[in-house]
């Protein structure tokens, strides 16, 4: 199911994890009217970037699949509202998270997570933070969010 000319429902909600453990992965009626607004962001940011293919390794994710990642229980992937993605064909997810944060396009979190893009937008009764983060790995550490692209 196409939600926007160039995102599907398919690729919003596919996880490897929901495979190979054998966790369903299906979205509410409310995730899915999320991820149509979250695709039509992506379209957005694929516009900025040249209409360059953008990668997505993780959309929608049920709380199940979220808690098996180890994602915050809290998580908007949680509820069809935030997205990681690459764009090698444009640059490096440095390169894109300064692009998108300059662009002025609405969003509630942009995060620099070193090896790949997070975005997220708010619920459509709240108004988008507009936070940029840059997330800080050490082995045997959590992870830490700066404030900021790092």
């Amino acid at each position: 199911m196409n939600l926007t000319p160039h995102f599907t429902l398919e690729e919003l909600t596919h996880s490897q994890d929901s495979v190979r453990l054998g966790i369903e992965n299906t979205p509410s009626p409310e995730a899915i009217r999320n991820l149509e607004r979250l695709a039509e962001t992506l379209e957005l940011v694929r516009s900025l970037l040249g209409d360059k293919p953008i990668l997505i390794s993780s959309g929608y994710r049920s709380p199940e699949i979220n808690a098996r990642v180890g994602g915050a229980p809290t998580s908007q992937h949680t509820k069809g509202l935030a997205v990681d993605f690459t764009c090698p064909a444009y640059g490096t997810p440095r390169l894109i998270c300064g692009v998108i944060n300059r662009s002025g396009i609405n969003f509630d979190q942009l995060i620099f997570e070193g090896s790949w893009v997070h975005l997220s937008i708010a619920a459509a009764v709240d108004k988008p933070r507009g936070e940029v983060l840059s997330a800080v790995f050490k082995p045997g550490e959590p992870t830490r969010y700066l404030k900021g692209l790092a």
